[in-house]
């Protein structure tokens, strides 16, 4: 007896349906993947995927998020996973070496002012160097209005590397900034006359925030808050405490985790704890006079970028921990800590086999991770249930 070819039809695409359901919930090859941790087995699950080089995720009051693609793209990721046409109203992006678009941040006064803020690599007469933008997205029409450029970097240009870029909002509104060291110009973080291996802090509008510790000093940008670094791409507020923390990519070895006070000088490329990538010596030493120690330092290097404070309920017994993505090191990174110092390092999802580019912790509790690849998925980690 035949079937009918409209029954076929119809069986036909309630398979393709249910098979396409059946990947997007449980990942990439179609099965769940469980990891193990000291709390216990980790469920990781893809919620998106398709994205090129995904850089940075922000949750939106709505459960909806941004995402960023390194190529030059924003887009809105529904509470369902699906992603939207990339957003019009960006800024043309140079995405060249490591630069494109890079880290996005939503205001803390969001709900009544729709005002993000992102930085991309900007290109320019002879390289290209960091900018940060603030926009209000308007998310209906699927743009971004008000697109205004607050802050460009000063300094000798970037043929392509070392662009930072990670954006922390305090309390009072500042914006905290990491910005690279340009990767051919090394000595320049040492020199406050340009913004090259800083963290910077300046206000929503993109002028030097009040209080930062070289305004009036001549030949000093008013923007700095601390300087000596070489590609910071992590940054985070401790909210147990207020202290802003920082995490750097070091050369062959010597990667670090700093908190950031103001005036301070990190070191770089006088002390630190890498070689150069042929091997050779780059540094005076690991330690001198006026120059601050990291809190760790990894060797080999494992590329940290992207890090979270844990304060969540799914995972109690890492309540306050400090978790950092790993791009070389191919996992996610947990530190315990003790005051100021770390306790402690667990090394999850090694077995992932993923470069994680960020790591953010949703408002359901869960650890949201991006995956650095030209099919970039969004990950979300939660307790095993079986």
């Amino acid at each position: 007896m035949k079937t009918p070819v409209g029954l076929v039809t119809v069986a036909l695409t309630a398979a393709i349906l249910l098979t396409a359901t059946l990947v997007i919930a449980t990942g990439t090859r179609g099965e769940e993947t469980e990891f193990p941790s000291s709390a216990g087995a980790l469920e990781v699950r893809t919620f998106a995927r398709g994205l090129v080089n995904p850089w940075s995720l922000a949750f939106l009051p709505d459960g909806k998020m941004l995402v960023t693609e390194r190529p030059g793209r924003i887009r809105i990721v529904s509470a369902e996973g699906q992603l939207s046409p990339p957003l019009k109203g960006v800024p043309d992006v140079w995405a060249s070496g490591q630069g494109g678009m890079l880290d996005v941040a939503i205001d803390k006064s969001y709900a009544q002012n729709k005002t993000i803020y992102f930085c991309f690599a900007e290109r320019t007469s002879g390289g290209g160097r960091t900018a940060i933008a603030r926009a209000k997205l308007n998310d209906a029409a699927g743009r971004l209005d008000e697109t205004k450029i607050i802050f460009r970097q000063e300094g000798p240009l970037s043929s392509g590397n070392h662009y930072g870029c990670r954006i922390a909002q305090a309390d009072d509104g500042n914006l905290f900034v990491t910005l690279g060291d340009h990767g051919s110009h090394r000595d320049q973080a040492q020199d406050l006359g340009n913004h090259l291996g800083k963290v910077i802090r300046i206000a929503p509008d993109g002028s030097a925030a009040a209080g930062n510790p070289f305004i009036g000093r001549a030949g000093a940008k008013p923007e700095i808050w601390s300087y000596g670094h070489r590609n910071g791409q992590g940054l985070a507020i401790n909210p147990a405490s207020g202290d802003v923390w920082e995490v750097e990519h070091g050369p062959r070895g010597g990667d670090e985790l700093n908190i950031i006070r103001p005036a301070k000088n990190y070191g770089w490329p006088v002390i630190g704890f890498g070689l150069e990538y042929s091997g050779g010596k780059i540094h005076e030493s690991t330690a001198k006079d006026g120059m601050e120690q990291p809190v760790k330092y990894w060797v080999p290097s494992i590329s940290p970028s992207g890090m979270q404070f844990y304060t969540g309920k799914l995972f109690p017994k890492w309540s306050g921990n400090l978790f950092v993505g790993a791009l070389s090191g191919s996992m996610l990174v947990r530190l315990s800590l003790n005051g100021n110092g770390v306790a402690g390092e667990e090394r999850l999802l090694q077995n992932l086999h993923e470069r994680i580019r960020d790591v953010r912790q949703g408002p359901d509790g869960a650890l949201w991770l991006l995956t650095d690849s030209s099919n970039g998925r969004i990950l979300r980690v939660t307790p095993s249930v079986k």
